[in-house]
């Protein structure tokens, strides 16, 4: 298969393709006489795969690092659920700095409903 349907079977930009070779999630593919790539079966079900961990909040690092583990063989759910949990706990402490955020925001509203205005103190 030629990069220009693995990119369209998968959803994705040629480029995305190019940049997933370089990074390392996907091996390298043979190439033709004349240059082009020829990618293998699965190719495409390695990306969607990629931008499904992407999309639940793995880096794109984590997402090569478990792709790795999973080609190295002997990866399951119970070897590999502590990538999962390190992203929750990631999830729950940028849930906790926004909640923060948020309360110095209200805090600064309701100073400035009180007519202690933060910007009215700016020289």
């Amino acid at each position: 298969m030629k990069i220009g349907e693995v990119a369209n079977r998968a959803g994705v930009s040629i480029d995305t393709v190019r940049f997933y070779e370089r990074v390392g999630v996907l091996p390298a593919p043979e190439r033709t006489e004349s240059g082009y790539r020829v990618y293998r079966p699965g190719t495409v079900e390695r990306i969607q795969l990629t931008r499904r961990l992407q999309a639940i909040g793995f880096t794109l690092a984590a997402a090569t690092d478990a792709l790795a583990a999973h080609d190295a063989g002997g990866a399951t759910c119970e070897s590999e659920r502590w990538r999962l949990q390190a992203v929750l706990e990631r999830v729950d402490a940028q849930l906790a700095e926004l909640a923060a955020l948020r309360a110095r925001i209200v805090t600064a509203q309701e100073a400035c409903a009180a007519g202690d205005c933060m910007f009215t103190t700016v020289t």
